[in-house]
């Protein structure tokens, strides 16, 4: 079987990054190629979540990137914090939905809803990465329909008692995880049209809070994936998150904010893929010559660098637009749609132009084909973008 020496790193686009973004990226870059690259094959094929990869990432500060110094964070922007998500992705996207999940949908409800109290208990240990967040969201029932949440929490003797199931949840489930963040029915709404939706923290170890076991995955293998249970849990009445029925808007704000880290982990899926395929298509010879020139390889080459360029600039906008404090949500939508798209496109081309190695387990675009499926999926189908970016369009 034929080998070849690795990928190839291709310059990413300046787009007028600062001096402290282009050290961020270098950072990143050198990191997963020194830390994550050698291990995600054996992680991927083992199912091993990457604790020490994790620990590492805490020692960089990484995993607090936009969330203030004062908490513990490491006073970065969502420019960087995308720029982080899209390096580590181009290596492997089990350590880059890790670090995603964790940020955008663990820590971020607490830094932006919670009191300041929780912000000092909580935020301290999360922007360190020795407790790992999650976000509990979706449900049997309430998926892409996320309002039809069932889960119920009412108030008894200072406590809410929770009743309910939750599923797809990241970071749950690790020897580290700390709060996840739930939506429940806190109540009816106060002209009784409407249900009340609250958000609550629930602590690791809280009686009748269950982890279930991971799933059994197409990819993502090294993250944590499982279901939850509720059962009679019991949670102290100050773990409300922010007021008592703003849950509906406090998650649709945090999914736009994870759209951006989603979006970048797109962008980072098929710049490594292209990476693989044009380190490979130099190396690999047929008919006598290196088959990168062949046109058919050529064209394929081509097309994945000019999209992915375009995609990058578009999660850059986005991140930019949402520092600025202006309104990002029609582009989150949009670049979480092009940029999940994208991916699958180019992984795909990837394993088309390794040929038979390209099904091949120990070449990383198998694992980066398995991958890219997902992001089409998570953070919200492509069809869930598809009604928001035209409801933004007033259409």
């Amino acid at each position: 079987m034929p080998r070849f020496s690795g990928s190839v790193r291709m310059p990413a686009v300046d787009f007028d990054l600062s001096d402290d973004h282009r050290l961020l990226q270098r950072t990143v870059q050198d990191f997963a190629a020194r830390e994550v690259a050698p291990v995600a094959e054996e992680l991927d094929r083992t199912k091993s979540f990457p604790y020490e990869i994790v620990r590492q990432l805490g020692e960089l500060n990484l995993m607090g990137i936009p969330f203030p110094e004062q908490y513990g964070g490491a006073g970065g922007d969502s420019l960087a914090y995308a720029i982080a998500v899209e390096e580590l992705a181009r290596v492997d996207s089990s350590v880059a939905i890790t670090v995603c999940a964790h940020t955008s949908l663990g820590t971020q409800p607490i830094f932006l809803f919670g009191s300041e109290e929780q912000k000092r208990d909580l935020l301290p240990d999360l922007c360190s990465g020795r407790r790992l967040g999650a976000f509990g969201l979706t449900e049997p029932e309430a998926g892409s329909d996320a309002g039809n949440t069932q889960t119920r929490a009412r108030l008894s003797d200072g406590e809410w008692v929770i009743n309910g199931a939750k599923q797809f949840i990241t970071n749950a489930g690790t020897e580290i995880s700390g709060p996840v963040c739930i939506t429940a029915v806190t109540g009816e709404g106060q002209d009784g049209s409407a249900r009340e939706i609250s958000n609550l923290i629930v602590e690791r170890g809280a009686p009748g809070y269950e982890q279930g076991e991971p799933y059994r995955k197409m990819g993502w293998n090294a993250s944590d994936t499982r279901p939850l249970t509720f059962t009679d849990c019991r949670v102290p009445e100050a773990n409300l998150l922010g007021p008592r029925g703003a849950g509906f808007r406090q998650f649709l704000h945090v999914l736009d904010i994870g759209r951006i880290g989603v979006a970048a982990m797109g962008v980072g899926l098929a710049q490594g893929a292209l990476d693989q395929a044009l380190a490979y298509a130099r190396e690999r010879r047929a008919f006598g010559q290196p088959i990168s020139r062949f046109q058919a390889i050529q064209i394929k080459l081509a097309d994945m660098s000019t999209e992915i360029e375009a995609a990058r600039l578009l999660v850059y906008k986005t991140a930019r637009l949402k520092d600025a404090g202006a309104n990002f949500t029609l582009t989150a939508a949009q670049a979480k749609l092009k940029t999940g798209r994208l991916a699958v496109r180019c992984a795909e081309d990837a394993v088309q132009i390794h040929g038979g190695y390209g099904y091949i387990e120990e070449y990383p675009v198998c694992r980066f084909y398995r991958d890219a499926k997902i992001l089409t999926i998570g953070e919200g189908t492509d069809e869930v973008q598809q009604m928001v970016i035209a409801r933004a369009l007033g259409a």
